[in-house]
């Protein structure tokens, strides 16, 4: 997970647990058990993070995934009806999670870990297909991947050297 410079100490942040599983370590003693949390954090206003984290308590595990989370913390642009400026798709390891822009009044159309990262993200019209594969851990970071390289027309206009309005010609 990337790692950014977001300031998280003046953001107020939510956290939503995607998936806790159990995870089995055969020793030479026998099984050792521990739990992995999958955890996205946001402040619906642009700020989003994922963060893996693993311990021999949930409660332990959800907290470090937290921290992991806000570590991992991205900003993505907001057009003005709270959806993505561009059509884009995200992807990580074999989950594909493909995004396009909605009119007001669309809501969020997406599947589960999906529809949790953009809550978070402070989306509110936004369409969303997963493809590939549906592993929650995989669809979160596919989708994480894919708001990072969002940009805006502003971003988009400057490094082909021309103005907002000669782009939207």
């Amino acid at each position: 997970m990337k790692r950014t410079n977001v300031d998280a100490s003046n953001l107020e942040l939510e956290d939503k647990v995607v998936t806790i599983k159990r995870v089995t370590k055969v020793v030479k003693g026998g099984r050792n058990m521990r739990f992995t949390a999958l955890v996205v954090v946001g402040d619906k206003k642009g700020h989003v993070g994922a963060g893996l984290g693993k311990a021999t308590e949930i409660p332990e595990a959800i907290r470090k995934g937290k921290e992991a989370a806000i570590k991992a913390l991205i900003e993505l642009p907001l057009d003005e009806n709270s959806s993505v400026p561009h059509d884009f798709i995200g992807k990580f390891g074999s989950a594909t999670v493909l995004m396009k822009r909605s009119p007001e009044g669309t809501g969020i159309i997406a599947g589960g870990p999906v529809r949790n990262v953009l809550e978070l993200a402070g989306f509110k019209n936004i369409r969303t297909k997963s493809l590939g594969s549906n592993n929650k851990q995989n669809v979160v970071l596919a989708t994480i991947n894919g708001l990072s390289q969002l940009k805006t027309p502003e971003q988009v206009a400057a490094a082909r050297g021309i103005s907002v309005e000669q782009l939207m010609d």
